[in-house]
């Protein structure tokens, strides 16, 4: 008994230490998709404004693959000492679910992570290119009927969250379309603008640009009330489907970071994302901040992902293409 007491007052008092003198070092902040997308929009900002607070640069490290899968995992699997973090969207809940339902064992497990907090909350808009043949939803809709599986779509990736919600929508108005895998949302957005693919789900921060650009064209968000940024724009659920789709983005540590040094990382989040710099950066993409510390994100993060995991087990089995 002695002893053990002995090891935990060790363990205290190291921990105590590590997050006097944390950070001491530079800070990694994965985001496990490619440049463009919206986990970097946010992040890369965010980070600026961390590093201010932090006293210590804050590094993106684009980790892509498998949909975002590849750089979770290795964030989960990586140390646990603080200088490692991530920045995930809200795909982190998809994969070990759609890894269970395909018979594969999870790369990570939910358990996994520490979330330290949330800093964006956007419902996903779908878009087509500004030279598109469908002018509204219901164009959009009635082709697909016409046509089952000819409307090709891009996505970030097989169960991303781009994927996901495009699946809610047809499976809502009963549509059949063909599904185009990416490695990130940058790369499917430069598909669309392309003439690769007809359509896509996105966030309203990596599809503001074009849209005011005159390139890309939003027919529906998957919102519960219409967007202030896009107010001509109806819900679906006002257009009669029964699709809502929100890409949060949020940070996390690996769970066996010392809790102090998640209650520094948390206060560094708090702190940089009601700054100034962070609030215009957010602004200028027309991305409204929700942030949410630590405890409140868990229970945000908690519905979400049950709420997810009953939509995948109704997409079921899917294989790569």
């Amino acid at each position: 008994m002695q002893r053990l007491s002995l090891f935990l007052h060790i363990l205290l008092v190291s921990s105590a230490c590590l997050a006097q003198d944390y950070p001491s070092k530079p800070i990694t902040m994965v985001v496990p998709f490619p440049p463009g997308g919206v986990a970097e929009i946010v992040g890369r900002p965010l980070a600026v404004s961390m590093q201010t607070v932090l006293k210590q640069p804050v590094i993106i490290v684009n980790r892509p693959g498998a949909g975002g899968a590849v750089g979770m995992a290795s964030v989960a699997k990586g140390p646990a000492d603080g200088y490692t973090i991530l920045m995930a969207l809200s795909s982190i809940s998809v994969f070990p679910v759609a890894d269970r339902i395909n018979g594969k064992t999870p790369s990570y497990q939910f358990s996994d992570f520490a979330p330290i907090a949330l800093v964006t909350a956007d419902p996903t808009v779908l878009v087509v290119r500004a030279d598109s043949k469908y002018s509204t939803l219901k164009d959009f809709v009635a082709a697909a009927k016409a046509s089952p599986g000819k409307i090709n779509y891009s996505s970030a990736g097989i169960y991303s969250t781009l994927h996901v919600a495009m699946e809610i929508f047809a499976d809502a108005a009963g549509i059949k379309l063909f599904h185009v895998p990416y490695q990130g949302g940058g790369p499917a957005v430069t598909a669309l603008l392309g003439g690769q693919v007809e359509a896509l789900a996105s966030g309203p921060a990596a599809a503001i640009g074009q849209i005011k650009g005159g390139k890309m064209r939003a027919l529906a968000s998957w919102s519960t009330e219409r967007l202030k940024l896009l107010p001509d724009i109806p819900t679906f659920k006002e257009l009669g489907y029964d699709a809502e789709f929100y890409i949060w983005s949020g940070v996390f540590a690996p769970a066996a970071t010392p809790p102090a040094v998640q209650a520094r990382l948390r206060a560094a989040v708090k702190e940089a994302a009601a700054s100034p710099e962070f609030k215009a950066a957010m602004e200028k993409v027309s991305t409204p901040i929700a942030y949410l510390d630590a405890p409140e994100f868990k229970q945000y993060w908690d519905r979400d992902a049950a709420r997810l995991k009953v939509v995948l087990e109704k997409m079921g089995k899917l294989a790569e293409k």
